[in-house]
C-alpha cells in the first residue's frame, strides 16, 4: 500500500463542518486502499489571534515562549481531525511535532527542520491507522517547542513525505491549483495541470501565495512530486477522479512536462527600493554596501549598479518593505560614513513583476517581447533582473495590475 501524504491548512480547518468535510475526504481514501498520513494547520485565524493575546501581555515577548502559545493552534486541529475521523469509524490517532520527534534547529519562531524519526509514524500506518501530525512544529536538541515561520506547514508536510517514504504529497488549499497568474488580477488566468519545481520556486519566491517557498525548496531536493488542489470541492469525490486534479509539481526532465515559453506571471507590492547616489566606483564598494545588511539578517533582492561619471556610481537594490526601516539604519550608521554617498534615496510605491518558463532557455526574444509589451502600454522599467527561466521588472506599483495583464496575453496565457 502507498503512503500518502495529505496538508490541509487553515482555511480548509477553518470551522468544524470543514473539518468533518476534511474527515470524509481522508477516510475515502484511507478505504481506497493507501495509508493515509495527514498534517494540519490551525485553523483560520488561530495563530494571529493567538499572537495577539501574547502581545496583549507583553510587548516584547520571548521567541521561545511565542513557539509554545502558537504551535497550540494546530494541536487543535489535529485533534478535532481525530475525534471527526472516529465519528466515521476511522481508527485515526494525532501527534504534535515533539511526538513524532521533529528535530529543528534552535532558532525559535523561524526553525529549520534537521532531521525527522518516522519510526513512529510507520508503526501506527502499519497498525492500519491514519496519522495526523500538527504542521509548522518541531522540538530543538533541549526539548523545547519551536515552530518554523509562516506557512510552515507546507515545508512539516513534505518534510514528514519524504522522512516516510511517501508516494506523493497532496496540498489541499482553498484554490483548485496554481494559476499562470493571481486570478484576481487577470480573470483569464489559467489553471496549469503541471508545473516544474523550478518554475514553482522561482513564483513561490516572486509574490506567489500559493506554496510556502521552503516546502518548494524541500521538494525539489528529495524529489517529493506534490499536487496542489482544492479542499473546498466534494468530498465524496472519487480518489481516482481527485488523485489527477489540481497542479501536479514535477520534475523538468518528466516527459509529460510541456516546456511552455512562460508559464505563470508573479508579482507583489512588498518591495522597496534604496539608491545611494554619488558613491565611489571602486572595487569593493558593492561588499561595503551589501555587507552590513547581510550582516543585520536583511535580505536583498535585485541590484542595479549604474555607469560610472567622474569616478561616482548610483548603487541600487530592493529590500522587503517590512525590512525598509532596519535597512536606512544599518546604512546610516555603517555604510554612508564609509563610502560618503552623497543622497539616500528610497522609494516604496514600486511592484515587481516576473515572467517564469523553464521554455526560456531555449529562447532569445523573451526579454523583448516583455519589454514590447510594456512600451505599449506606457509602462516604464526602473530595474530589471534576470536568472535562466525568470526576467523581473520592478515598475511603478500603479501599474501593477496592467503590466501582468498585458504579459499574460503577450505570451498566449489567457485562457480560452
Amino acid at each position: 500500500m502507498a503512503i500518502i501524504v495529505h496538508k490541509y491548512g487553515g482555511t480548509s480547518m477553518g470551522s468544524p463542518e470543514r473539518i468533518k468535510n476534511v474527515a470524509r475526504r481522508v477516510a475515502k481514501w484511507h478505504r481506497a486502499g493507501h495509508q493515509m498520513l495527514v498534517v494540519v494547520s490551525a485553523m483560520s485565524g488561530e495563530t494571529n489571534r493567538l499572537l495577539a493575546l501574547a502581545k496583549e501581555i507583553s510587548p516584547n515577548p520571548s521567541p521561545r515562549e511565542l513557539d509554545v502559545i502558537a504551535s497550540t493552534g494546530e494541536q487543535v486541529s489535529m485533534g478535532l481531525l481525530a475525534l471527526a475521523l472516529h465519528e466515521l469509524g476511522v481508527d485515526a490517532i494525532s501527534f504534535n511535532g515533539s511526538q513524532v520527534a521533529v528535530h529543528t534547529d534552535s532558532s525559535h519562531t523561524k526553525a529549520r527542520i534537521e532531521s525527522i524519526d518516522g519510526e513512529r509514524i510507520h508503526s501506527e500506518l502499519d497498525a492500519g491507522k491514519v496519522v495526523i501530525v500538527a504542521g509548522f512544529q518541531g522540538r530543538d536538541a533541549d526539548g523545547n517547542v519551536t515552530t518554523l515561520g509562516r506557512g510552515g506547514s507546507d515545508t512539516s508536510a513534505v518534510a514528514l513525505a519524504v522522512a516516510v517514504g511517501a508516494q506523493e504529497c497532496l496540498i489541499f488549499t482553498d484554490v483548485d491549483g496554481v494559476y499562470t497568474t493571481d486570478p484576481r488580477i487577470e480573470p483569464r488566468a489559467a489553471r496549469l495541470d503541471a508545473i516544474s519545481f523550478e518554475e514553482m520556486l522561482e513564483l513561490a519566491s516572486l509574490g506567489s501565495k500559493v506554496l510556502q517557498i521552503r516546502s518548494v525548496e524541500f521538494a525539489g531536493k528529495y524529489r517529493m512530486p506534490m499536487r496542489v488542489l482544492s479542499s473546498l470541492t466534494d468530498p465524496d469525490l472519487p480518489v481516482e477522479e481527485e488523485a489527477v486534479s489540481g497542479t501536479l509539481i514535477s520534475f523538468e526532465d518528466d516527459p509529460n512536462m510541456e516546456k511552455a515559453l512562460v508559464s505563470g506571471i508573479a508579482c507583489t507590492r512588498d518591495e522597496a527600493k534604496i539608491t545611494l547616489a554619488q558613491v565611489p566606483d571602486t572595487p569593493g564598494v558593492a561588499y561595503k554596501i551589501l555587507g552590513p545588511i547581510a550582516e543585520a539578517n536583511i535580505d536583498v533582492d535585485m541590484i542595479v549598479q549604474n555607469v560610472s561619471h567622474a569616478g561616482t556610481t548610483d548603487f541600487t537594490f530592493t529590500v522587503a518593505k517590512g525590512d525598509l526601516t532596519r535597512a536606512l539604519l544599518v546604512l546610516e550608521k555603517d555604510v554612508v560614513p564609509v563610502v560618503k554617498a552623497k543622497e539616500v534615496a528610497t522609494s516604496t510605491e514600486i511592484a515587481k513583476v516576473s515572467c517564469v518558463g523553464i521554455g526560456m532557455r531555449t529562447h532569445a526574444n523573451v526579454a523583448a517581447r516583455i519589454f514590447n509589451a510594456l512600451a505599449k502600454e506606457g509602462i516604464n522599467i526602473q530595474m530589471i533582473g534576470t536568472s535562466e527561466i525568470k526576467v523581473s521588472l520592478v515598475i511603478e506599483d500603479k501599474y501593477m495590475e496592467l503590466a501582468v495583464r498585458a504579459l499574460h496575453q503577450a505570451f498566449g496565457l489567457n485562457k480560452e
